[in-house]
């Protein structure tokens, strides 16, 4: 039986016959538009909450025209170029950038905002050693006496002259021959002018939108750092970039606030834009919480505009976020009423679901309906299914609010097996919510806690590098906060100034988990003392501790691990080849038991090795440990080589954790599927069992717990609901 509520599906002008049809199989009771579409006039007569798309920052091409100086700038750094002798060197700024998305800002201070560095010595030369000349894609910097064989790089300050999510959509989807598409510029809020005009154009466009309910702002002042190359592709993407969100008033503001004076080279990075893999710096740190206030204080005044003509204010999670952290201690200030975002796992689902001070939460789920995946030949129902079996894993731990879609409902409509699909998954959606009754499944009596560099300010976000992306180096890393996304615990973000002083009280079981060097292991984090004596402290007292990858990895002092005596294991950097290591696995321990006796530990990270009084090792391949347990005090430790998700590496994880907080005979108290392919949760006030299938294969299963056990069989991709009463 169909019900209706909670989806909001996009529509377009010249489906006005159709549209009707389609809210009412999907049970849809909103209708948005997307980037590049229009709502058609006979919106106000659907019986639907109308959402409408509203860009802050570009649209007034008008604008961005006659105010030049006020568009948003971004840092960038030239090709690395080596002198070939002593002779005077050009750099060329814009070799290898996309001319139409930037151009060098020649019109500021060059002297002051640029920099050119011997990137062999690391000296920032004086601004009489070099001079700029040129303009646009052919600026120059001429560095007069190079010292030959060295290499330079120029940090320059550049004026976008295209919207980042209108390039990538206006490329993406062919619109190069459509003569009513113009390349938008985007302008920034930093300057008194254009925020006013801003404030204006909202209040203006509210006036004249009176059938929209929901004020979709998409997003509002800063784009994450996207960067096409000269040939019109991907050159860098950072989800969480702050390299696009500055300008000369932004930095002389800064230095008056905090007194530090910022250079080029505090956004450029040697090249690395402060990436999140990157510890972060103290002045980094101080630019995004400067930011932060300033971002959400703007968009506070944007919302109570929109509250006071009756509309609800909803941000997109993506394109312009860049200072609406959402977990920041400024943004439930904004009073935005939900946050809606893409769902491309159960990790980025948990990142919208969890955001806390908002009404409600929307995931837009995948595909979208674009032309990469609509087409002939294209298999968007194989995608809609994968992708709703890995938000549905986070949905049932911890809910969204509403879903939806995005893109041309037309391309859609051609896929009629799409279709189906998505009617099943609108059904069930509404189907758990319903039965649910508002509560949420039963967890564990203790936190996981991991802890990174970042804490709170990335939960859910860490080993990302564009959102949702597949990458070799992280998939190791990322599977485990998609194998977190659907277990049964709490799960907090904590960074190392969280544990300095000892680790909360609530937490049971504390992860550190990512490569040598990177934020999410800690890198020199785990060279203070007190940090150390902290974990130490809480694990002999006993807690537990899962280290993924390189946990504690900071070499000093004998050891590549710092905690390599907690895990009872460490990594052999090439210095102690010479010392002979005895290993002999335990594929009998409790934590593999249900999983086919064989980790996959990914990528590894290899060259991990345990003394003969240290860790139990589970698995042992290509002459490394992949998975090893250990006791320390009255606590316990695990350590894994890498945990791509899987359905049996997410058991693993379940069990691992169990185990290191010592509570091993409480692991089925929630409810338990023998099968690690089918998960269940226990909802203890209705009494009731969700067991959910996350593969395309049928499954029997027996499921236990604190209701009678049931053996049950659960299609591909399918779920049941079980009366325990």
């Amino acid at each position: 039986m169909t019900t209706h509520g909670r989806i909001t599906l996009p529509i377009q002008e010249g489906l006005d016959d159709v549209i009707p049809g389609v809210l009412e199989r999907l049970g849809a009771d909103a209708v948005r538009n997307s980037d590049g579409t229009w709502l058609p006039e006979s919106v106000s007569d659907l019986a639907a909450k109308v959402y409408e798309t509203y860009f802050v920052a570009r649209g007034d091409q008008a604008w961005a025209l006659a105010h030049r100086d006020e568009r948003t700038s971004v840092y960038l750094q030239s090709n690395r170029t080596s002198a070939l002798s002593a002779d005077a060197l050009d750099l060329r700024v814009m070799d290898g950038y996309f001319s139409d998305q930037v151009e060098p800002d020649i019109a500021c201070d060059t002297a002051r905002w640029w920099q050119v560095i011997d990137r062999t010595t690391g000296d920032v030369l004086s601004s009489d050693q070099w001079e700029v000349s040129g303009e646009g894609a052919d600026v120059t910097v001429t560095i007069a006496r190079p010292t030959a064989h060295h290499v330079y790089t120029v940090n320059f300050l550049a004026r976008q002259t295209w919207d980042s999510t209108q390039m990538y959509n206006y490329l993406t989807n062919g619109w190069q021959d459509d003569p009513t598409r113009v390349k938008e510029q985007p302008y920034d809020a930093r300057y008194p002018a254009t925020w006013e005009h801003m404030r204006e154009g909202l209040q203006e466009w509210l006036d004249v939108h009176p059938q929209v309910d929901v004020v979709r702002f998409t997003t509002f002042f800063y784009h994450f750092t996207l960067v096409f190359d000269d040939q019109a592709r991907e050159r860098f993407v950072d989800w969480f970039g702050y390299s696009a969100s500055v300008s000369v008033p932004a930095m002389e503001e800064f230095e008056r606030e905090t007194g530090i004076a910022l250079t080029a080279e505090d956004f450029v990075d040697e090249g690395y834009y402060n990436s999140p893999f990157r510890v972060p710096s103290t002045t980094f740190k101080e630019w995004i919480a400067f930011q932060h206030r300033f971002v959400t204080a703007r968009v506070k005044d944007l919302v109570d505009l929109t509250h006071a003509d009756g509309k609800e204010a909803m941000m997109f999670l993506g394109d312009n976020w860049i200072g609406t952290e959402p977990y920041g201690p400024h943004f439930a200030a904004t009073g935005i009423d939900a946050v809606v975002g893409s769902v491309g796992s159960a990790a980025t689902c948990r990142m919208i679901s969890d955001i806390p001070g908002v009404r409600y939460t929307e995931g837009r789920l995948l595909p979208y309906f674009f032309p990469d995946v609509f087409h002939e030949g294209g298999a968007p129902a194989v995608e809609a299914r994968e992708s709703w079996a890995a938000a549905r894993r986070a949905i049932v731990r911890s809910p969204l609010d509403r879903i939806g879609f995005g893109g041309y409902l037309s391309l859609a409509l051609e896929h009629p097996d799409f279709m189906d699909v998505i009617e099943g998954i609108c059904q069930e959606f509404r189907d758990i919510h319903k039965a649910s009754n508002g509560s949420r499944p039963a967890v564990a009596d203790f936190s996981v806690g991991i802890v990174n560099a970042w804490g709170q300010l990335r939960s859910w976000q860490t080993h990302m590098v564009a959102h949702a992306l597949w990458y070799q180096h992280t998939y190791s890393y990322v599977g485990l906060l998609e194998a977190l996304a659907g277990l049964p615990f709490t799960v907090k973000f904590l960074s190392f100034d969280d544990i300095r002083e000892g680790v909360p009280e609530d937490v049971g079981v504390l992860i550190n988990a990512g490569g040598a060097g990177t934020a999410f292991s800690g890198g020199p984090e785990w060279l203070d003392v007190d940090v150390q004596a902290a974990v130490r402290r809480f694990v002999a007292t006993g807690g537990g501790l899962i280290g993924v990858g390189e946990p504690t990895a900071a070499t000093w002092g004998g050891a590549t691990l710092q905690l390599s005596d907690v895990f009872g294991v460490d990594r052999e950097v090439g210095w102690s080849l010479s010392t002979t290591r005895y290993t002999v696995e335990d594929r009998d321990h409790w934590i593999l038991a249900g999983t086919g006796g064989t980790f996959d530990r990914g990528q590894g990270v290899g060259a991990v090795s345990a003394p003969a009084d240290g860790a139990t090792v589970l698995q042992f391949r290509d002459s490394s440990v992949d998975l090893a347990v250990n006791f320390y005090g009255q606590g316990r430790a695990v350590y894994a080589a890498g945990l791509p998700y899987s359905a049996d590496n997410a058991r693993v994880l379940h069990r691992a954790i169990y185990w290191a907080a010592g509570r091993e005979t409480q692991a089925d108290h929630l409810g338990w599927s023998s099968d690690p392919r089918v998960e269940c949760a226990w909802y203890p006030n209705t009494r009731q069992v969700f067991a959910y299938n996350s593969t395309a294969d049928a499954v029997r299963t027996v499921l236990s717990g604190p209701f009678p056990e049931r053996e049950i069989e659960v299609p591909g991709y399918q779920s049941v609901w079980i009366d325990a009463q």
